[in-house]
């Protein structure tokens, strides 16, 4: 008896309402619970099974079937259904409770959902037949980037979805009183590294400021519909604002507010919590109204300061925005290796199967934020995955090297 596409169907149907059912009942999957040493066993049980499946399918019609395109297509359309379905909804971590019939049946959080581990197990074992298969009657060069191609994606998918329990994200606040060991993993919980990292410097270079115009009664940008601002780097001198002509009388990168019984002004500041500050003209071009003062962005230590132009109109600085932040870090290992190094956004240090990335700063002080945060990455079965990946990339181009059957 031929097994035709219907019954490759439906399998994946049987197991989408037995995960349904599950979801319903017992609550999502708890990907945590894989972590090393179980998901080490697992792989070892996931692929002896594969070896026992493929051994007993001269005798059982079932496994002899698996790998047939009855049962390769349903498993693919299957799976590809169900990524386009997460594709187009909001997908949420699996640490995070949903309520409602949509949280409990998993659709935001799909990754954990009965359903589609269900699934996506069905289409390994499909994978892993297909290359068993292929591999157990190997004898021709066409085989080598088929083989290369489906078990790097087996290893990729298989390896990706274990080690994903053994995956840690922390959050650590280094500072530069003493060197910190202690992190926070995404419930907060208090995590001892093996490594400490102290707070050498930390550096901001800033975009130049900007000023914008405002109406001082609603807040809001004007015009309001296509805000514009003016960037007053070291060259600039003047430009327009709406109506008005902005002139740059004085500019001070590091400046601290002086206030007198009679002015308000700012002065040279090179110490800590220096602000930026520009003395200017405005002059409305329609009523040759003219307005003279100093703005300022302001920041922890000195309020932000704008300039009245008319009765609704108002001239701003807003907030400098950072172009680029890093630390100067010395990192502790237990292996007592003392590491200088400066960390940058996107440029992360490499240390004992940890990645640390710059992730923040105190914004409230800015530049002279005297801490960093880091989020700390380990991935033990990272080097895994590439290894499946760099073995489909090795499979596709042998597919354009070896000659391949007209």
């Amino acid at each position: 008896m031929k097994t035709t596409y219907k019954e490759g169907f439906t399998i994946p149907a049987g197991l989408l309402i037995v995960g349904l059912l599950l979801q319903l009942t017992i609550g999502r999957v708890n990907l945590s619970s894989l972590a090393f040493p179980i998901n080490l066993i697992t792989l070892f049980i996931f692929l002896a099974g594969l070896i026992i499946i493929h051994l007993c399918s001269k005798k059982v019609y079932f496994f002899r079937q698996l790998s047939t395109l009855q049962f390769v297509i349903p498993s693919i359309a299957s799976v590809v259904i169900l990524v386009i379905f997460m594709g187009l909804t909001p997908q949420y971590q699996s640490d995070v409770e949903l309520s409602g019939l949509i949280g409990r049946l998993g659709l935001m959080q799909m990754l954990s959902a009965w359903y589609f581990v269900l699934i996506f197990l069905w289409f390994l074992i499909i994978l892993g037949m297909v290359i068993i298969r292929r591999i157990s009657n190997f004898g021709i060069k066409k085989d080598i980037p088929f083989i290369l191609n489906h078990l790097g994606l087996l290893i990729a998918l298989l390896c990706g979805v274990l080690g994903s329990a053994d995956l840690q994200k922390l959050k650590l606040i280094a500072s530069n009183e003493k060197p910190e060991w202690r992190a926070f993993d995404n419930q907060n919980n208090i995590v001892e590294l093996p490594l400490a990292i102290e707070l050498n410097h930390f550096t901001i270079d800033e975009y130049p400021p900007k000023l914008m115009l405002v109406n001082h009664k609603t807040g809001k940008v004007i015009p309001e519909q296509k805000p514009v601002n003016m960037l007053i780097d070291d060259n600039f001198t003047s430009g327009e604002l709406s109506d008005w002509q902005i002139t740059i009388l004085n500019r001070l990168e590091n400046a601290a507010l002086i206030i007198t019984k009679d002015t308000v002004k700012y002065v040279e500041y090179h110490s800590f919590g220096s602000t930026c500050a520009a003395l200017v003209k405005a002059i409305n071009q329609k009523t040759q109204q003219h307005q003279e003062g100093w703005v300022s962005c302001g920041n922890f230590m000195f309020p932000p300061k704008s300039l009245q132009l008319d009765e609704n109109t108002s001239l701003i600085m807003p907030d400098r925005e950072p172009r680029r932040y890093a630390s100067d870090v010395t990192v502790y290992t237990q292996s007592e290796k003392i590491i200088n190094a400066t960390i940058e956004v996107n440029k992360p240090l490499k240390v004992e199967g940890w990645k640390i990335y710059q992730s923040s700063f105190d914004e409230n002080k800015g530049k002279w934020s005297e801490i960093s945060i880091f989020e700390l990455v380990r991935d033990p079965w990272l080097p895994v995955v590439y290894t499946g990946i760099f073995m489909m990339i090795a499979g596709a181009v042998l597919m354009f090297i070896l000659p391949q059957k007209k």
